[in-house]
């Protein structure tokens, strides 16, 4: 009888992932699991403790921060992977999963399926010739050299690309390679996956090239396996279930998902929502049962397709993601910081994005080039950013794959403040005392249209004093929003104060908030 082990990539949601280990090795099976090593420590040492006398559970023997894109994704699987291959010999399948991935089918069912079919499940659609990749990067993810993350180093990501691309710094695919592209939720043979680890040992150019390309975790394992099993004993599609929005937001499942999931020709499904409570229930117990039956319509992705076009108001299907707005959710921490000098919060959320793994938004509320991701048109004008403001940070939760995000505000922002803290998410705000002096005053006039260049000086001067009031007023007024999470930083209360107010605001190390508060001319003009 086949023996599954699970490797599971997480981040997140301890209790979550002790549940689903402990479900999944209950039915006789495995779980190898690397736990990103940009998490909480706490969380994973609760993983630890309360998996350690489990036989059937095994860690990865190094933990990698992993970012979406980079190597290091396919790296924390290739180490789960050969944990596995070490820990459980009578393994006979390898199947990865992620931390909200749910069975929509039975051990008993999976097992029987997998016993019929000695075949390996992962989609390899060619690079080159399919149209797996609809829009953006194409040939580019292989023939240029990527070392940075698209998501938290965006600047640094299509700077690289633009110079390499100027100088024609092109490279060759390895010439014996035919590179495929596909899902990366994957089940393989044990004898597919010992080739494939025996394939990464021999030839480490391979492996070299494919730790520069873009999103290698979808051309990867779906480029060796090919290579180093004979085609007729692949199935090119995934036994993961997933669909997508037309906004290519992956679609969330929720508890009145669980008979249209059961009906899908699939084994396991993504993404199930951690606040389907009851969704997740249901789908552990039908893991555990004996005699289901399915009856598989495959009717999901047309249903979808059907209920959107319709656009019924008012229903699940019918709205696009930003109408149905809602709250954060209460897992994620979002951080406020608010700044009358764009400069300085500027300063301090480009230190953020280099010391810590949370990415810092400039003012997107104010600044057209925020430099946001592709969102589906939502992004594209600030009045749609500011009318769907809750459902724009929502997406940039899930685009990120983050618990917690940092924004910049302006102090005249109050409404939107006031918004962001009425929210259920664990809002905190950080608000930057700075001293307004003449020059910045003046500056402020032009800006926002009191004066123009040819007002006679007597004129601004007058006027300086009032408008300096009136920008101390935004502060003050921030000051009496009785905020329970609120720090402040300034250049009057030294390093050593606005660390520790930095490290009670993020959740870093001692070390972390003292590097951030020493930020080169964090408070300069």
């Amino acid at each position: 009888m086949a023996r599954i082990a699970f490797i599971l990539l997480c981040h997140k949601d301890p209790k979550g992932i002790i549940a689903q280990a402990q479900r999944l090795t209950g039915s006789g099976d495995f779980v190898s699991i690397h736990f990103d090593a940009r998490a909480n420590p706490a969380d994973f040492d609760m993983l630890r403790q309360a998996l350690a006398d489990n036989p059937g559970v095994t860690f990865a023997a190094r933990r990698l921060k992993c970012g979406w894109g980079e190597w290091s994704l396919v790296a924390a699987t290739l180490e789960a992977v050969r944990a596995a291959v070490r820990a459980f010999p009578s393994a006979t399948h390898f199947y990865m999963l992620s931390g909200d991935c749910m069975p929509i089918k039975s051990a008993v069912y999976t097992h029987e399926f997998l016993d019929a079919h000695d075949l390996d499940y992962i989609e390899n659609f060619d690079f080159f010739e399919s149209d797996w990749i609809k829009t953006g990067f194409k040939e580019e993810r292989l023939i240029y050299r990527h070392w940075f993350n698209e998501r938290t180093q965006k600047k640094l990501f299509y700077g690289s690309y633009e110079l390499q691309k100027r100088l024609g710094l092109t490279r060759q695919v390895p010439s014996d390679i035919q590179v495929m592209i596909g899902s990366q939720w994957w089940c393989l043979r044990r004898q597919t996956m010992e080739k494939v680890l025996a394939f990464c040992d021999e030839r480490p150019d391979v492996v070299r090239f494919f730790q520069t390309t873009w999103i290698p975790d979808e051309t990867f394992f779906q480029t060796i396996v090919p290579h180093v099993v004979p085609r007729k004993e692949i199935r090119a599609r995934t036994l993961t279930f997933l669909m997508f929005t037309d906004y290519g937001m992956p679609v969330t499942f929720y508890n009145d998902h669980y008979d249209l999931l059961l009906g899908q020709d699939y084994l396991f499904a993504r993404k199930i929502s951690g606040e389907a409570i009851g969704l997740r229930e249901r789908l552990g117990a039908l893991w555990k049962a004996d005699d289901a039956q399915f009856a598989i319509s495959n009717e999901a992705a047309g249903l979808y397709r059907f209920l959107i076009q319709r656009g019924r108001i008012g229903r699940r299907f019918g709205q696009r993601f930003w109408e149905a707005e809602g709250s954060l959710g209460r897992d994620r921490t979002l951080i406020l910081i608010v700044a009358k000098k764009w400069h300085v919060a500027k300063r301090l959320t480009a230190a953020i994005r280099w010391h810590t793994d949370i990415p810092a938004m400039n003012y997107l509320f104010n600044e057209l080039d925020a430099e946001l991701p592709d969102m589906g048109g939502i992004e594209t004008t600030l009045a749609k950013r500011e009318r769907h403001r809750r459902a724009l940070v929502k997406m940039l939760f899930v685009l990120f794959d983050t618990p917690c995000i940092a924004l910049c505000l302006d102090t005249s922002a109050l409404g939107l403040i006031q918004d962001f803290l009425d929210d259920k998410a664990d809002t905190r705000l950080l608000l930057i005392d700075t001293e307004f002096d003449d020059d910045y005053v003046r500056g402020h006039i032009g800006r926002v249209g009191l004066a123009g260049q040819h007002s006679a000086p007597e004129y601004l001067n007058r006027l300086i004093p009032a408008v300096r009031s009136d920008l101390e007023h935004e502060a003050e007024r921030i000051h009496d929003l009785e905020i329970q999470d609120f720090e402040t930083i300034s250049r009057n209360k030294g390093e050593q104060a606005n660390a520790e107010a930095l490290q009670r605001l993020l959740g870093v190390t001692p070390e972390v908030a003292a590097e951030l508060s020493r930020t080169p001319n964090l408070f300069e003009d």
